[in-house]
């Protein structure tokens, strides 16, 4: 079977959450699309050119620790803007969703860009402070040094860059199903979300 769901939407929405839940739930792959940029994003902080990084990006590195933190978030949302990034990122993403089997992505531009074919789209979403929180809490469990009036700031010069660059903004598809995770549990979360996904799979 050959069926995709794309799930976007800004930082700390519990997009990625929602994600790995329903891909586990459904028997799906999973990518965290953002996890390809923030490769990227490493290795151009280690000094490459971050377009030749794109294109000869190793999946083995997609689960080096460092991704996660928080200087290569800001960078991977710098280089995201560069055409020539996305487009190396593109085919390996088109290729990834619809191989047999089912899969489930994650990101920003996945239902508008990747995978405007989806069979279901979601945009997930919560307010700023939520978010912030969310991440805040992330960074001092792991030991990184964070405060929450910086991590606000972070997340709202994201969203701004996100929203605001020429190349694949960040915004709902159009026959996306918006859920607002501002106040509701992981649980109450996932299952909406599956909800909205089994309703197009008829099961």
């Amino acid at each position: 079977m050959i069926f995709t769901v794309a799930i976007d939407g800004p930082a700390a929405s519990g997009k990625g959450t929602i994600a790995k839940a329903l891909a586990r739930e459904l028997g799906f792959r999973h990518l965290d699309t953002g996890s390809l940029y923030r490769a990227v994003a490493l290795r151009s902080l280690e000094g490459e050119d971050p377009v030749a990084a794109a294109r000869s990006l190793d999946p083995e590195r997609l689960g080096d620790p460092r991704l996660r933190e928080p200087r290569v978030a800001q960078e991977a949302s710098r280089i995201a803007a560069i055409p020539e990034v996305r487009a190396a990122l593109l085919d390996f993403q088109k290729g990834f969703a619809r191989r047999d089997g089912g899969a489930v992505l994650d990101g920003r531009d996945i239902g508008t860009v990747v995978c405007p074919e989806a069979e279901a789209k979601l945009f997930v979403t919560a307010t700023a402070e939520a978010r912030a929180g969310r991440r805040h809490a992330e960074q001092v469990a792991a030991g990184l040094d964070s405060t929450l009036e910086g991590t606000l700031a972070e997340v709202r010069a994201r969203d701004a860059r996100d929203a605001g660059r020429d190349v694949a903004p960040l915004r709902p598809a159009e026959d996306a199903v918006l859920i607002d995770t501002s106040g509701l549990s992981i649980e109450q979360a996932v299952s909406a979300a599956l909800a909205v996904v089994r309703s197009r799979i008829g099961r």
